[in-house]
């Protein structure tokens, strides 16, 4: 699946859907069962649909699963046009509309998506000033979701707008409610890697919430876990992009962020983090007032490499030493003491 709001890492299901399955069952028709859905608590809602929506689009059905919110979006907008217009309505009917955006975006039907999302918001926006739990979720995995359709146009500068809103609303939840909504907040916080182009706006914007992701690991939630461990992710793969391009003082930030997560996703020593932690020494060795550090951390890896048996990475770290030792001779220093000016 694509980096959308249904993966299950996103908004891990954390509501009990047991009983509204079993009503959903007994129901007749399209009409009995948005009743069914209108009647229920909006969490449970929320999580059956979306988690339906994602275990089909998974297996190669979205266009299926399109297909069946459809009807129930027709159904949602005729009662709407008859003036059917309270708070449940417009959030199931926004929500509904949501998971249909997502299903788009996932088959690369970005128009389609894009409609449907506009008639999301125009739903939301009849409420501006709502501020609850159903409200917000269904708009931050919007804000979210159409940050991605931007990215995909090349529309950056709004996808930055949308996802930093995204990342806000999450935040909001995450204070009253962490064990579901810190990982959505992770999770936006990794769709900013993708969508800035503007690395040092990126990495002010990641500095600014580290505290919060920091505290949230603490939790030892596995939902958690996997959202940061997505994090890390991007993190060390915006950071070897700057090493290629040379730009090893911004590269090192990436790599300082996502070894931080790691320990605290990792609390004993493991492969990924001796690699993490190479990547970050050779970057500090290509920084002269950061090289001693390099070399000593390096130096520190060496002996943790041979601890877990890591040959290949006990080579790459020696050659980086030795390669270290190398620059240190100062060719254009030794030029101008045979040719002063």
């Amino acid at each position: 699946m694509k980096p959308l709001s249904l993966e299950p890492v996103f908004l891990p299901a954390t509501a009990d859907t047991a009983r509204l399955k079993t009503r959903l069952k007994k129901t007749r028709g399209t009409g009995e069962y948005i009743s069914a859905l209108a009647d229920a608590d909006f969490d449970p809602v929320y999580d059956l649909l979306r988690s339906t929506a994602a275990s089909e689009a998974a297996d190669g059905e979205a266009a299926h699963a399109a297909a069946a919110l459809s009807e129930i979006d027709s159904e949602l907008s005729a009662s709407d046009a008859e003036g059917d217009n309270d708070e449940r309505h417009i959030t199931l009917h926004a929500a509904v509309l949501q998971i249909i955006t997502a299903l788009h975006i996932e088959q690369g039907a970005l128009d389609d998506a894009a409609v449907t999302a506009a008639r999301a918001l125009s739903l939301l926006a009849r409420e501006p000033k709502r501020k609850d739990a159903p409200f917000l979720q269904v708009l931050g995995c919007l804000l979210y979701d159409i940050s991605y359709l931007h990215g995909e146009r090349g529309e950056f500068k709004q996808a930055e707008r949308e996802v930093e809103k995204s990342i806000k609303v999450f935040e909001r939840l995450a204070k009253s409610d962490a064990a579901r909504y810190a990982p959505p907040h992770v999770m936006a916080l990794n769709g900013a890697t993708t969508v800035y182009r503007n690395r040092v706006k990126q990495a002010e914007l990641l500095a600014h919430y580290q505290a919060a992701t920091s505290s949230y690991l603490q939790m030892l939630d596995s939902g958690v876990e996997d959202a940061a461990s997505r994090l890390v992710e991007s993190l060390t793969a915006e950071g070897d992009t700057l090493a290629r391009m040379g730009r090893h003082r911004e590269a090192i930030q990436y790599y300082s962020r996502a070894l931080k997560y790691l320990t605290r996703i990792e609390t004993t020593f493991t492969l990924h983090q001796l690699r993490l932690s190479i990547a970050l020494g050779q970057s500090m060795l290509s920084v002269s007032a950061m090289r001693e550090k390099g070399v000593h951390l390096l130096n520190t890896m060496l002996h943790k490499a041979t601890k877990i048996n890591a040959l290949d990475e006990h080579r790459r770290i020696v050659d980086s030493l030795y390669h270290a030792k190398s620059r240190s001779l100062d060719i254009l220093s030794l030029w101008h003491k045979v040719f002063p000016k």
